[in-house]
């Protein structure tokens, strides 16, 4: 990997990490019953008001990562890799049309194929730290136990990509539903 490559990659990870913290934050005001006063409700507004910006820009830049490792740094998708595209791209152009339309009926639609994402990712993610295979798992060469980078301990593509689908459904339970 190239230092430049290597540098986005850190700083990626980092996001991820911070992404990681603010899901068990976001989950823990979901769940823990409060009055919705105070610093609790800010938070709560806050999500409401922009679940759809910030579940948009999440796909995005799930996208935009994706095209990066596999069209710049060269790492060839595996099998898996490949399913988490189809459940991860479509979703730029749900919520793109989604936040043009202020569309919130969009968050039963996204929050399934977040959810069918993230169980691939999660299978993927148990396959790089070991897991036995059920399927066999690869395209051009490459086996989805094949790990490119391993930050952090265990910041890795498919970590990435759950991190992704699971902050996606986390901002997208606090939309507003449609009338």
């Amino acid at each position: 990997m190239t230092p430049l490559a290597q540098n986005i990659t850190d700083f990626l990870s980092a996001c991820i990490v911070a992404a990681d913290i603010l899901i068990v934050f976001l989950i823990l005001v979901l769940l823990v019953p409060q009055k919705n006063t105070g610093w609790r409700k800010d938070v709560v507004d806050f999500f409401r008001d922009f679940s759809i910006e910030l579940a948009f820009l999440t796909a995005l830049a799930g996208f935009v990562a994706s095209l990066f490792y596999s069209n710049i740094v060269g790492f060839q998708p595996c099998l898996l890799c490949i399913w988490q595209r189809i459940f991860l791209y479509p979703q730029v152009v749900i919520l793109g049309i989604a936040l043009l339309k202020k569309d919130n009926g969009v968050r039963k639609y996204a929050i399934a194929l977040s959810a069918i994402g993230a169980a691939i990712a999660t299978y993927h993610t148990y396959l790089q730290f070991g897991g036995t295979s059920v399927i066999p798992c690869s395209v051009n060469g490459v086996g989805c136990e094949h790990v490119y980078f391993l930050e952090f301990g265990y910041v890795t593509i498919p970590t990435m990509a759950l991190t992704a689908f699971a902050l996606m459904i986390v901002f997208l339970l606090f939309t507003k539903k449609e009338n």
